[in-house]
């Protein structure tokens, strides 16, 4: 049986939790922007709302319910598909989130999600189950940290806030970005992204048009060229026209350098083709016929990744 202290606890807990969905609620949205269930989004500044970006099936004719109950209209501001992030720009009273700047994430940690799938706001109670470091999405967008929930992300919950105990948004919830699990998008991120689609409406990143897999260098061949590295990307699929096939990169081809950096796996290349490089001609080192080439490839933009396939291009 309870006692009464245990119970004076629970109960405390509970009135946390409720004051803390009560008070980021009033900056969760509804997005009307694809058939049947809305998605949800987040106040992140005045003005301007944050969501996953997979959830907005249309660009056009998106309007928003606020927690006021006001449905207003809302322009997609920019959106990037790479880290599921997508910025609206309204003209209403709202109320922005608490956002946490800190790294205060830990695993145990209760947390909620919040979601406003209709007119009311809806919560799910959970613990964040596992943290990590800087990742790659599938389309080599950059997380700048791992997070895991232990929580049911129901229907409407994606591009809703994590929220801890003090009524803070940790980041942004996704269902597209793990098939296995909810994940989160860190507050971090999400500024970061944000601020990039206000000032240009997308995020650069770099492009050469391969697609690739690794492989094993055989040990002869790792001697004769002496190689650092055991492990090369084998170049499975060039784009006609890119850039790598205007600078001679061949099918077969094993790519083991890009601008001095060793490459192994089609990881390390997304994240070598930083925005930064879109424009500059780059040496890559690769394998043709047993014999180590170098060849000189200018970095293009990546195209949207609305129009490439799941398996990707870098």
């Amino acid at each position: 049986m309870p006692t009464a202290g245990s119970a004076t606890v629970l109960e405390t807990l509970s009135d946390d939790l409720v004051s803390a969905a009560e008070r980021v609620g009033a900056s969760v949205v509804a997005i009307h922007a694809r058939r049947r269930i809305p998605s949800s989004g987040v106040v992140w500044s005045p003005g301007l709302i944050v969501t996953a970006s997979h959830t907005l099936q249309r660009e056009d004719d998106i309007t928003v319910t606020l927690a006021s109950g006001d449905k207003v209209p809302a322009t997609l501001a920019g959106r990037d598909p790479a880290t599921d992030i997508a910025i609206l720009r309204f003209e209403a009273s709202a109320t922005p989130a608490t956002i946490d700047a800190g790294d205060s994430l830990r695993v145990g940690q209760l947390v909620l999600a919040l979601g406003r799938p209709g007119p009311s706001i809806t919560a799910a109670l959970g613990i964040v189950s596992a943290l990590g470091g800087e990742w790659r999405t599938w389309h080599g967008g950059r997380i700048d940290r791992f997070v895991r929930l232990d929580l049911a992300i129901y229907d409407g919950f994606s591009g809703g806030p994590l929220v801890d105990g003090g009524g803070r948004v940790l980041g942004i919830n996704s269902s597209a970005l793990s098939r296995s699990a909810a994940l989160t998008i860190p507050a971090s991120t999400v500024s970061r992204v944000a601020e990039q689609l206000k000032s240009t409406g997308r995020v650069r990143r770099g492009y050469i048009g391969i697609a690739g897999q690794p492989v094993r260098i055989p040990d002869d061949l790792v001697r004769s060229l002496s190689l650092a590295q055991e492990i090369g990307l084998m170049v499975v699929g060039v784009d006609d026209g890119g850039p790598a096939n205007k600078a001679g990169v061949l099918l077969g081809d094993v790519v083991i350098m890009f601008d001095g950096e060793a490459i192994e796996d089609p990881g390390e290349l997304m994240a070598a083709l930083s925005g930064d490089r879109v424009g500059n001609e780059i040496e890559i080192d690769v394998i043709r016929a047993g014999q180590r080439n170098k060849l000189r490839v200018t970095v293009g933009e990546r195209p949207s990744e609305r129009r490439e396939s799941r398996r990707g291009r870098r």
